[in-house]
């Protein structure tokens, strides 16, 4: 694992989706790319304020770059600080050779945000991305677009201003039989070796846990305990499977948790 994406928004959530990749980084000797993406203020403007006049169209213009030019300095004020902070060496690229410590990189493009996350995330072996307390709607367009477009795992921290901890605990893994979901785990297999608990989460149908049973067993088969999760309450049943926690949680015929 030796190339880990982090897209840079310019919100709080930017320090917490860094200090997670670094602690990946450490462990792996790993290449940080802190990417941000820059609106395309002449394009957002041009598509929202169609047929609606000149001056209107320069206005948006004018407001749209201010608010990317400021989003875009408060990304990198945060990535310089946290690499100044954690002592972490900035590179342009890094080299061929393996590396014997993290370094990290800025990086910044023009374009649409989702879709540009999601042509370098194919490249990264892994992407860390931070929910934004607020729910931003660009974070969640970029979580959903790195999580659906890249075939790469995604890490997503804990909460902000939570200390963020990866140390091999309990791995979660939402499985639908895709070569996508086959792609990322094969990626993401650094990492599930090193788990005590691979919980695996599916819905409601024969096919889908059939190839899931087969996956856990050939490549990560310890002890299992079974957990439901219905078509219909998927979404539900994994909130309320973290919330419970391991310990609470009912074995049933629908559902996988590896110790």
């Amino acid at each position: 694992m030796r190339s880990l994406l982090v897209p840079v928004t310019g919100t709080e959530a930017d320090l917490t989706a860094l200090t997670t990749a670094l602690k990946i980084a450490r462990d792996f000797s790993a290449h940080i790319d802190a990417l941000h993406v820059r609106l395309d203020a002449v394009d957002v403007a041009v598509k929202t304020a169609s047929g609606q006049g000149g001056p209107l169209v320069e206005h948006l213009i004018q407001q749209l770059e201010q608010d990317a030019h400021e989003r875009e300095t408060r990304a990198r004020r945060t990535f310089e600080d946290f690499c100044n902070r954690e002592n972490v060496p900035r590179v342009d690229m890094p080299g061929s050779e393996q590396a014997v410590s993290p370094s990290a990189q800025w990086h910044v493009e023009t374009g649409d945000e989702p879709g540009t996350v999601a042509s370098h995330g194919m490249l990264a072996d892994l992407v860390v991305c931070a929910r934004s307390p607020d729910n931003h709607f660009t974070t969640r367009l970029i979580l959903e677009s790195a999580l659906l477009n890249t075939g790469r795992p995604l890490l997503i921290p804990g909460a902000v201003g939570t200390d963020p901890e990866f140390t091999g605990g309990t791995v979660a893994i939402a499985w639908k039989p895709t070569p996508q979901a086959a792609r990322a785990i094969t990626a993401a297999m650094p990492l599930l070796a090193r788990a005590k608990d691979v919980v695996v989460m599916t819905v409601e149908e024969e096919d889908s846990i059939r190839k899931a049973d087969g996956l856990m067993r050939n490549r990560l088969a310890r002890s299992a305990r079974e957990y439901r999760a219905p078509f219909f309450e998927g979404a539900r049943s994994c909130e309320d499977l973290a919330r419970r926690g391991r310990e609470k949680s009912k074995p049933s015929r629908h559902g996988w948790i590896w110790a």
